[in-house]
Protein backbone atom coordinates (compact mmCIF):
# COMPACT_ATOMS: atom_id res chain seq x y z
CA UNK A 1 0.00 0.00 0.00
CA UNK A 2 1.40 3.36 -1.04
CA UNK A 3 2.26 5.69 1.78
CA UNK A 4 0.88 9.19 1.84
CA UNK A 5 3.73 11.72 1.58
CA UNK A 6 4.10 14.04 4.57
CA UNK A 7 2.58 17.48 4.17
CA UNK A 8 4.84 20.33 3.13
CA UNK A 9 6.01 22.48 6.02
CA UNK A 10 3.91 25.54 6.64
CA UNK A 11 5.42 28.74 5.29
CA UNK A 12 4.40 32.04 6.79
CA UNK A 13 4.05 35.21 4.78
CA UNK A 14 6.60 37.75 5.97
CA UNK A 15 5.32 41.19 6.96
CA UNK A 16 7.51 44.26 6.58
CA UNK A 17 5.04 46.71 8.14
CA UNK A 18 5.46 47.88 11.72
CA UNK A 19 2.77 50.11 13.24
CA UNK A 20 3.79 52.92 15.58
CA UNK A 21 2.40 52.26 19.10
CA UNK A 22 1.66 55.96 19.57
CA UNK A 23 -0.32 56.85 16.45
CA UNK A 24 -0.78 53.62 14.48
CA UNK A 25 1.04 54.87 11.35
CA UNK A 26 3.77 52.69 9.84
CA UNK A 27 7.36 52.94 10.96
CA UNK A 28 10.10 53.17 8.35
CA UNK A 29 13.77 52.30 8.69
CA UNK A 30 15.81 55.53 8.82
CA UNK A 31 19.18 55.24 6.99
CA UNK A 32 22.04 56.61 9.02
CA UNK A 33 20.10 56.44 12.29
CA UNK A 34 19.81 52.65 12.32
CA UNK A 35 16.37 52.74 13.90
CA UNK A 36 12.68 52.79 13.07
CA UNK A 37 11.06 56.23 12.77
CA UNK A 38 7.38 57.19 12.45
CA UNK A 39 6.98 59.94 9.84
CA UNK A 40 3.58 60.85 11.28
CA UNK A 41 4.45 61.54 14.92
CA UNK A 42 8.24 61.24 15.00
CA UNK A 43 8.33 58.35 17.46
CA UNK A 44 11.52 56.27 17.27
CA UNK A 45 12.17 52.63 18.10
CA UNK A 46 15.47 50.72 18.12
CA UNK A 47 16.01 47.55 16.13
CA UNK A 48 16.80 44.66 18.42
CA UNK A 49 20.35 43.46 18.01
CA UNK A 50 21.31 46.16 15.47
CA UNK A 51 25.08 46.37 15.06
CA UNK A 52 25.69 43.62 17.63
CA UNK A 53 26.40 40.19 16.16
CA UNK A 54 25.71 37.96 19.14
CA UNK A 55 25.69 35.10 16.66
CA UNK A 56 27.43 35.10 13.27
CA UNK A 57 25.24 34.97 10.18
CA UNK A 58 24.61 31.29 9.55
CA UNK A 59 25.55 29.77 6.22
CA UNK A 60 23.21 27.19 4.69
CA UNK A 61 24.14 23.82 3.24
CA UNK A 62 24.23 24.05 -0.54
CA UNK A 63 23.07 20.50 -1.19
CA UNK A 64 20.06 20.93 1.12
CA UNK A 65 19.14 24.13 -0.70
CA UNK A 66 19.53 22.49 -4.09
CA UNK A 67 17.36 19.53 -3.08
CA UNK A 68 14.69 21.76 -1.48
CA UNK A 69 15.40 20.19 1.91
CA UNK A 70 15.90 23.37 3.91
CA UNK A 71 13.85 23.65 7.12
CA UNK A 72 10.64 25.68 6.97
CA UNK A 73 12.08 28.58 8.97
CA UNK A 74 14.54 29.20 6.12
CA UNK A 75 11.68 29.63 3.61
CA UNK A 76 9.24 32.53 3.33
CA UNK A 77 6.45 33.79 1.08
CA UNK A 78 5.95 37.40 0.05
CA UNK A 79 3.32 39.00 -2.15
CA UNK A 80 4.90 40.43 -5.27
CA UNK A 81 4.15 42.50 -8.33
CA UNK A 82 5.83 41.34 -11.52
CA UNK A 83 6.79 43.81 -14.24
CA UNK A 84 5.59 42.70 -17.70
CA UNK A 85 8.55 44.45 -19.32
CA UNK A 86 11.70 43.61 -17.33
CA UNK A 87 10.32 40.72 -15.23
CA UNK A 88 11.27 42.25 -11.87
CA UNK A 89 9.43 40.75 -8.89
CA UNK A 90 9.09 43.45 -6.27
CA UNK A 91 7.37 43.09 -2.92
CA UNK A 92 3.73 44.15 -2.98
CA UNK A 93 2.51 47.04 -0.86
CA UNK A 94 -1.14 46.36 0.07
CA UNK A 95 -1.92 50.11 0.03
CA UNK A 96 -0.79 50.48 -3.59
CA UNK A 97 -3.07 49.35 -6.41
CA UNK A 98 -1.13 50.57 -9.45
CA UNK A 99 2.40 51.80 -9.85
CA UNK A 100 5.40 52.08 -12.15
CA UNK A 101 8.13 49.48 -12.08
CA UNK A 102 11.07 51.02 -10.18
CA UNK A 103 13.51 49.29 -12.55
CA UNK A 104 12.19 50.43 -15.94
CA UNK A 105 9.29 52.86 -15.29
CA UNK A 106 6.74 50.54 -16.94
CA UNK A 107 3.15 50.75 -15.58
CA UNK A 108 2.50 47.68 -13.42
CA UNK A 109 -0.71 46.19 -12.05
CA UNK A 110 0.17 45.22 -8.49
CA UNK A 111 -0.40 42.03 -6.51
CA UNK A 112 0.37 39.41 -9.12
CA UNK A 113 0.76 36.56 -6.64
CA UNK A 114 3.06 35.16 -4.00
CA UNK A 115 6.73 34.35 -4.30
CA UNK A 116 8.02 31.39 -2.26
CA UNK A 117 11.74 31.64 -1.79
CA UNK A 118 14.72 31.00 0.43
CA UNK A 119 14.61 33.54 3.21
CA UNK A 120 17.43 36.09 3.38
CA UNK A 121 20.08 35.35 5.99
CA UNK A 122 21.70 38.77 5.96
CA UNK A 123 20.89 42.35 5.04
CA UNK A 124 23.14 45.35 4.51
CA UNK A 125 21.03 48.26 5.80
CA UNK A 126 20.78 51.54 3.91
CA UNK A 127 23.26 54.16 5.17
CA UNK A 128 22.41 56.95 2.67
CA UNK A 129 19.13 58.84 2.68
CA UNK A 130 17.14 59.43 -0.49
CA UNK A 131 18.34 63.06 -0.51
CA UNK A 132 21.98 61.93 -0.34
CA UNK A 133 21.43 59.43 -3.17
CA UNK A 134 19.70 61.99 -5.42
CA UNK A 135 22.53 64.48 -4.89
CA UNK A 136 25.09 61.80 -5.79
CA UNK A 137 23.13 60.99 -8.96
CA UNK A 138 22.68 64.61 -10.11
CA UNK A 139 26.36 65.35 -9.38
CA UNK A 140 27.28 62.33 -11.49
CA UNK A 141 25.07 63.56 -14.34
CA UNK A 142 26.63 67.01 -14.04
CA UNK A 143 30.09 65.53 -14.66
CA UNK A 144 28.96 64.02 -18.00
CA UNK A 145 29.92 66.63 -20.57
CA UNK A 146 27.54 65.53 -23.29
CA UNK A 147 24.50 64.75 -21.10
CA UNK A 148 21.35 66.78 -21.81
CA UNK A 149 20.97 69.65 -19.34
CA UNK A 150 17.24 69.02 -19.28
CA UNK A 151 17.67 65.47 -17.96
CA UNK A 152 19.83 66.61 -15.07
CA UNK A 153 17.26 69.24 -14.12
CA UNK A 154 14.41 66.75 -14.61
CA UNK A 155 16.18 64.25 -12.34
CA UNK A 156 16.82 66.91 -9.69
CA UNK A 157 13.18 68.02 -9.60
CA UNK A 158 11.57 64.72 -10.56
CA UNK A 159 10.01 62.00 -8.47
CA UNK A 160 11.73 60.55 -5.46
CA UNK A 161 14.21 57.71 -5.90
CA UNK A 162 13.17 54.20 -4.87
CA UNK A 163 15.04 52.38 -2.15
CA UNK A 164 15.32 48.74 -3.25
CA UNK A 165 16.97 45.80 -1.54
CA UNK A 166 18.52 43.81 -4.39
CA UNK A 167 18.97 40.02 -3.93
CA UNK A 168 22.38 38.35 -4.05
CA UNK A 169 23.80 34.91 -3.30
CA UNK A 170 27.07 34.40 -1.47
CA UNK A 171 28.97 31.11 -1.67
CA UNK A 172 31.74 29.62 0.45
CA UNK A 173 33.73 26.58 -0.65
CA UNK A 174 36.94 24.67 0.00
CA UNK A 175 38.88 23.73 -3.16
CA UNK A 176 41.86 21.49 -3.83
CA UNK A 177 43.31 21.32 -7.36
CA UNK A 178 45.84 19.17 -9.17
CA UNK A 179 47.42 20.55 -12.30
CA UNK A 180 49.87 19.73 -15.06
CA UNK A 181 51.58 22.17 -17.37
CA UNK A 182 54.90 23.68 -18.40
CA UNK A 183 57.18 26.33 -16.98
CA UNK A 184 58.83 28.64 -19.49
CA UNK A 185 62.26 30.18 -18.84
CA UNK A 186 63.40 33.00 -21.09
CA UNK A 187 66.98 32.96 -22.39
CA UNK A 188 68.78 34.67 -25.25
CA UNK A 189 70.96 33.47 -28.12
CA UNK A 190 73.28 35.60 -30.18
CA UNK A 191 73.41 35.13 -33.93
CA UNK A 192 74.93 36.89 -36.89
CA UNK A 193 72.59 38.55 -39.39
CA UNK A 194 73.03 40.74 -42.50
CA UNK A 195 71.81 44.31 -42.04
CA UNK A 196 72.47 47.07 -44.58
CA UNK A 197 75.06 44.85 -46.25
CA UNK A 198 76.94 44.24 -43.01
CA UNK A 199 77.16 41.26 -40.70
CA UNK A 200 75.98 42.26 -37.20
CA UNK A 201 75.17 40.45 -33.98
CA UNK A 202 71.56 40.14 -32.89
CA UNK A 203 70.10 38.83 -29.60
CA UNK A 204 67.13 36.51 -30.08
CA UNK A 205 64.74 35.65 -27.27
CA UNK A 206 64.05 31.96 -26.69
CA UNK A 207 61.89 30.07 -24.18
CA UNK A 208 62.90 26.78 -22.60
CA UNK A 209 59.83 24.75 -21.54
CA UNK A 210 59.96 22.29 -18.63
CA UNK A 211 57.09 19.92 -17.71
CA UNK A 212 55.65 20.58 -14.23
CA UNK A 213 52.81 19.35 -12.06
CA UNK A 214 51.60 20.25 -8.60
CA UNK A 215 48.73 21.07 -6.27
CA UNK A 216 47.08 24.28 -5.07
CA UNK A 217 44.36 24.84 -2.48
CA UNK A 218 42.11 27.80 -1.72
CA UNK A 219 39.23 28.56 0.61
CA UNK A 220 36.65 30.84 -1.02
CA UNK A 221 34.65 33.09 1.29
CA UNK A 222 31.55 35.08 0.28
CA UNK A 223 31.73 34.88 -3.51
CA UNK A 224 29.05 37.43 -4.40
CA UNK A 225 26.60 36.61 -7.22
CA UNK A 226 23.80 38.92 -8.37
CA UNK A 227 20.44 37.11 -8.14
CA UNK A 228 18.46 39.70 -10.14
CA UNK A 229 17.89 40.12 -13.86
CA UNK A 230 16.10 43.47 -13.60
CA UNK A 231 19.20 45.62 -13.98
CA UNK A 232 22.15 45.27 -16.38
CA UNK A 233 24.91 43.40 -14.60
CA UNK A 234 27.42 46.03 -15.67
CA UNK A 235 25.53 48.52 -13.48
CA UNK A 236 25.47 46.40 -10.35
CA UNK A 237 29.06 45.17 -10.81
CA UNK A 238 30.18 48.81 -10.98
CA UNK A 239 28.57 49.50 -7.59
CA UNK A 240 31.13 47.27 -5.88
CA UNK A 241 32.80 46.98 -3.48
CA UNK A 242 30.18 46.12 -0.88
CA UNK A 243 31.18 46.11 2.79
CA UNK A 244 29.91 42.59 3.45
CA UNK A 245 31.61 42.62 6.84
CA UNK A 246 28.83 45.02 7.90
CA UNK A 247 26.03 42.57 7.04
CA UNK A 248 23.41 42.33 9.76
CA UNK A 249 21.46 39.15 10.49
CA UNK A 250 18.22 39.46 8.57
CA UNK A 251 15.39 41.24 10.35
CA UNK A 252 12.30 42.50 8.50
CA UNK A 253 12.54 45.82 10.37
CA UNK A 254 15.39 46.85 8.04
CA UNK A 255 12.94 46.61 5.12
CA UNK A 256 10.31 48.87 6.71
CA UNK A 257 9.55 51.69 4.26
CA UNK A 258 11.61 50.08 1.50
CA UNK A 259 10.94 47.50 -1.18
CA UNK A 260 12.73 44.22 -1.73
CA UNK A 261 13.16 42.37 -5.01
CA UNK A 262 12.69 38.62 -5.16
CA UNK A 263 15.55 36.67 -6.68
CA UNK A 264 15.21 35.58 -10.32
CA UNK A 265 18.52 33.72 -10.56
CA UNK A 266 17.94 30.37 -8.88
CA UNK A 267 20.44 28.80 -6.50
CA UNK A 268 21.92 26.30 -8.99
CA UNK A 269 22.49 28.99 -11.64
CA UNK A 270 24.05 31.28 -9.07
CA UNK A 271 26.43 28.51 -8.01
CA UNK A 272 27.41 28.01 -11.65
CA UNK A 273 28.50 31.63 -11.83
CA UNK A 274 30.38 31.25 -8.55
CA UNK A 275 32.20 28.18 -9.96
CA UNK A 276 33.27 30.22 -13.00
CA UNK A 277 34.74 32.79 -10.61
CA UNK A 278 36.52 30.03 -8.67
CA UNK A 279 37.97 28.61 -11.87
CA UNK A 280 39.47 31.96 -12.86
CA UNK A 281 41.06 32.44 -9.43
CA UNK A 282 42.38 28.86 -9.36
CA UNK A 283 43.93 29.36 -12.80
CA UNK A 284 45.80 32.41 -11.49
CA UNK A 285 46.91 30.37 -8.46
CA UNK A 286 48.22 27.62 -10.73
CA UNK A 287 50.18 30.07 -12.90
CA UNK A 288 51.75 31.55 -9.76
CA UNK A 289 52.62 28.07 -8.50
CA UNK A 290 54.19 27.07 -11.83
CA UNK A 291 56.40 30.15 -11.67
CA UNK A 292 59.04 30.95 -14.27
CA UNK A 293 58.73 33.61 -16.95
CA UNK A 294 55.89 31.99 -18.89
CA UNK A 295 53.31 29.34 -18.02
CA UNK A 296 51.31 26.79 -19.96
CA UNK A 297 48.44 24.94 -18.28
CA UNK A 298 47.44 21.58 -19.74
CA UNK A 299 44.95 20.38 -17.14
CA UNK A 300 43.38 21.42 -13.81
CA UNK A 301 41.37 18.90 -11.78
CA UNK A 302 39.53 20.61 -8.91
CA UNK A 303 37.68 19.02 -6.00
CA UNK A 304 35.12 21.29 -4.34
CA UNK A 305 33.83 20.53 -0.84
CA UNK A 306 32.04 22.13 2.12
CA UNK A 307 29.91 24.34 -0.13
CA UNK A 308 27.61 26.69 1.77
CA UNK A 309 25.55 29.68 0.72
CA UNK A 310 23.29 32.43 1.93
CA UNK A 311 20.74 34.77 0.40
CA UNK A 312 21.50 38.42 1.23
CA UNK A 313 19.90 41.77 0.42
CA UNK A 314 22.04 44.78 -0.57
CA UNK A 315 20.75 48.38 -0.64
CA UNK A 316 20.35 50.28 -3.92
CA UNK A 317 18.73 53.63 -4.57
CA UNK A 318 17.13 53.47 -8.00
CA UNK A 319 15.72 56.02 -10.43
CA UNK A 320 14.06 55.30 -13.78
CA UNK A 321 13.10 58.38 -15.81
CA UNK A 322 11.30 58.64 -19.12
CA UNK A 323 12.80 61.66 -20.87
CA UNK A 324 11.84 62.58 -24.44
CA UNK A 325 10.58 59.08 -25.14
CA UNK A 326 13.59 57.22 -23.73
CA UNK A 327 14.00 55.50 -20.36
CA UNK A 328 17.14 56.24 -18.37
CA UNK A 329 18.04 54.16 -15.32
CA UNK A 330 20.44 55.13 -12.57
CA UNK A 331 21.54 53.14 -9.52
CA UNK A 332 23.30 54.36 -6.40
CA UNK A 333 25.07 52.17 -3.85
CA UNK A 334 23.01 52.72 -0.69
CA UNK A 335 26.16 52.55 1.45
CA UNK A 336 28.89 54.39 -0.48
CA UNK A 337 27.01 56.66 -2.92
CA UNK A 338 28.74 55.16 -5.96
CA UNK A 339 26.64 55.85 -9.08
CA UNK A 340 26.12 53.98 -12.33
CA UNK A 341 23.57 54.31 -15.10
CA UNK A 342 22.78 54.62 -18.77
CA UNK A 343 24.85 57.45 -20.14
CA UNK A 344 22.58 60.01 -21.83
CA UNK A 345 23.83 61.93 -24.88
CA UNK A 346 22.80 65.39 -26.07
CA UNK A 347 22.74 65.57 -29.88
CA UNK A 348 22.94 69.35 -29.73
CA UNK A 349 25.99 69.34 -27.44
CA UNK A 350 27.78 66.80 -29.63
CA UNK A 351 26.92 68.71 -32.83
CA UNK A 352 28.08 71.98 -31.26
CA UNK A 353 31.34 70.36 -30.11
CA UNK A 354 31.99 68.96 -33.59
CA UNK A 355 31.36 72.36 -35.19
CA UNK A 356 33.70 74.06 -32.71
CA UNK A 357 36.31 71.39 -33.41
CA UNK A 358 36.07 71.97 -37.17
CA UNK A 359 36.32 75.74 -36.70
CA UNK A 360 39.37 75.33 -34.46
CA UNK A 361 41.01 72.92 -36.92
CA UNK A 362 40.33 75.34 -39.80
CA UNK A 363 41.79 78.26 -37.85
CA UNK A 364 44.94 76.31 -36.96
CA UNK A 365 45.34 75.19 -40.56
CA UNK A 366 44.97 78.80 -41.77
CA UNK A 367 47.62 80.04 -39.33
CA UNK A 368 50.02 77.28 -40.37
CA UNK A 369 49.47 78.17 -44.04
CA UNK A 370 50.19 81.85 -43.33
CA UNK A 371 53.38 81.00 -41.47
CA UNK A 372 54.57 78.71 -44.27
CA UNK A 373 53.83 81.46 -46.81
CA UNK A 374 55.74 83.98 -44.75
CA UNK A 375 58.77 81.71 -44.77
Amino acid sequence: MAQTPPPAPAVTEESHRFPCPQCGADYRFAPGLGKLVCDHCGHEAPIEGDGFHAHPIKELDFRAGLDAELPSHDIEETRVSQCPNCGAQVEFDPDTHAAECPFCATPVVTDTGTHRHIKPRGVLPFALTERDAKKAMTDWLGRLWFAPNGLQEYARKGRSMQGIYVPYWTFDADTKSRYSGERGTIYYETRMVMRDGKRVQERVQKIRWTPVSGRVARWFDDILVLASRSLPKRFTDALEPWDLAALEPYRPEYLAGFRAEGYQVELAEGYGEARDHMARVIERDVKFDIGGDRQRIHDIDTTVSDVTFKHVLLPVWLAAYKYRGKTYRFVVNGRTGRVQGERPWSVWKITFAVILGLIAAGAIGYLIALNQGAL
